[in-house]
């Protein structure tokens, strides 16, 4: 692979040199030293919001925001009311810039690349509303400067519950898109715009499939395999969701009903990195959505690749994450972080990051290594831990002024995601991976992309073992702790 960004661009990125300052040798928890180093951390997971060039500091971010907040609010009713049968009662759909994403991105459709909405329905009759993306005709690639030439592999991803809406994933759909792949975001039942409630088999007899058939469902039924109520989809948190999503989502990508499948190329490859695995799709969630792709690589041909976006789910990962069932099957990368919802102290790292519990010794190096690429590299499947520092579960959505995220977690997952793709859909050199410094272009708003350098090493966590294992031709390179943490 080229190098990521032309000599004449890099002499733009010192201005954007994202290299926390050093923390020294490394403290003994208790110690002053460890304890002033947490808090710094600590501040450093509202990065976002108050870093430099965070969402407070950029003067561009708040106008942009109201300007995008209202355009996708009038859009979002007006899409509503056009199917009235299909109602989405969902945060996603009432409340204003929930599904905005990043506004800085405004601009990006028609300069960068092309994005278009799309709807379909889930096995259930729940209409779904998502959008794909892919490269502009006769595009080049930002980074090299290569020509991008039609077909281009594909992407789905799956957003995270709750708090996830389509639009919020952008960031990297866009990102992926303008670097040569065809790319679907979506919404699973009863999240963003997608619809709350099934339509099966009413007593009136109506058939499945009217465009003017009500939602309906039988609440005392027996419950779908994997469902947890007689209407399926319903609570839309539950994991089943997730999984049925993903897999109907594949469905309608591979399909003719999605309007960019001509780029998208669907040849088997002749030399897969899984055997049996010919196609070049990868799969990419996070939260429950990552627990969910986790489950379908191991049971979906379709899948060449996962990301998984906090976590990766190997067999033994048990609540939210239940990864009963799971079989490492294609090579995974999971992006994992330090803190959940909330940021707490290194006393209360225990646990997870998203069921902390008291932790009096300091963080265990190995938690997020055990959820699942332990288990990936006990199978031989080739597989990449990273954990941004200062990160928190919410890095991998765009959410305005609230929850905490770090500043450059994001760049980083972006990063670490398109070198993966390349790799394992594209055949690229395994060595970017390895790469110490890494390069991204940043939105800055007003339609500019400036370009950021990262240092690897300063924005990998210094509580938990990032690590890779993986084949680079006919050598098997490994790293269980890359960034010297104590694994």
């Amino acid at each position: 692979m080229r190098r990521l960004v032309p000599a004449a661009l890099l002499a733009l990125t010192a201005a954007g040199l994202a290299t926390p300052a050093a923390a020294g040798s490394d403290p003994t928890p208790g110690d002053p030293a460890y304890t002033a180093r947490d808090a710094q951390n600590i501040a450093d997971a509202y990065g976002r919001i108050t870093g430099p060039g965070g969402q407070l500091q950029n003067p561009a971010y708040l106008p942009a925001l109201v300007q995008a907040a209202t355009a996708t609010g009038v859009a979002q009713l007006l899409t509503q009311v056009a199917s009235p049968t299909h109602p989405a009662i969902t945060p996603g759909n009432v409340f204003p810039g929930w599904n905005v994403g990043n506004p800085l991105r405004a601009g990006w459709d028609g300069s960068r690349g092309v994005s278009r909405p799309v709807s379909f329905e889930n096995r259930y009759g729940a209409l779904l509303r998502g959008t794909v993306y892919r490269p502009l005709d006769g595009a080049h690639d930002p980074y090299t400067g290569a020509r991008l030439t039609p077909p281009y592999p594909g992407v789905v991803i799956t957003e995270g519950s709750v708090q996830g809406s389509e639009g919020m994933y952008a960031w990297l759909a866009e990102d992926l898109a303008e670097r040569g792949y065809v790319v679907l975001t979506y919404d699973v039942q009863g999240q963003g715009t997608s619809e709350t409630l099934p339509h099966q088999d009413p007593p009136s007899g109506a058939p499945v499939g009217d465009p003017n058939a009500l939602p309906f469902c039988n609440p005392f039924a027996a419950p779908e395999d994997g469902e947890v109520s007689g209407c399926p989809g319903v609570p839309s948190q539950q994991l089943s969701n997730f999984v049925v999503g993903t897999e109907d989502a594949l469905d309608f990508f591979t399909s003719r009903r999605n309007p960019f499948r001509r780029d998208l190329d669907l040849s088997p490859d002749p030399h897969p990195f899984t055997s049996g695995r010919t196609t070049r799709i990868a799969i990419i969630g996070h939260s429950v959505g990552a627990a969910a792709v986790s489950k379908v690589q191991g049971t979906d041909d379709r899948v060449a690749t996962v990301v998984a976006l906090d976590k990766l789910a190997g067999p033994g990962a048990s609540g939210a994450l239940d990864g009963s069932g799971n079989v490492p099957t294609v090579p995974a990368l999971a992006v994992q972080s330090e803190y959940g919802f909330t940021v707490s102290p290194w006393t209360l790292s225990g646990g997870s990051s998203l069921t902390p519990q008291p932790s009096p010794e300091g963080p265990d190096p190995r938690r997020e290594r055990a959820t699942g690429y332990d288990a990936w590299r006990a199978a031989g499947v080739d597989s990449m831990l990273v954990v941004p520092r200062a990160s928190t579960h919410l890095e991998y959505t765009d959410i305005p002024l609230v929850l905490p995220a770090s500043r450059y977690g994001q760049d980083l997952t972006s990063v670490y995601v398109q070198r993966w793709l390349d790799r394992y859909l594209k055949h690229a050199p395994a060595r970017p991976l390895l790469a110490r410094t890494l390069r991204y272009l940043e939105p800055a708003g007003n339609a500019e992309w400036r370009p950021v350098r990262l240092d690897r090493d300063a924005n990998l966590s210094f509580y938990y073992c990032s690590a890779y294992g993986f084949h680079a031709g006919r050598d098997l390179v490994t790293n269980g702790d890359i960034a010297s943490v104590g694994c």
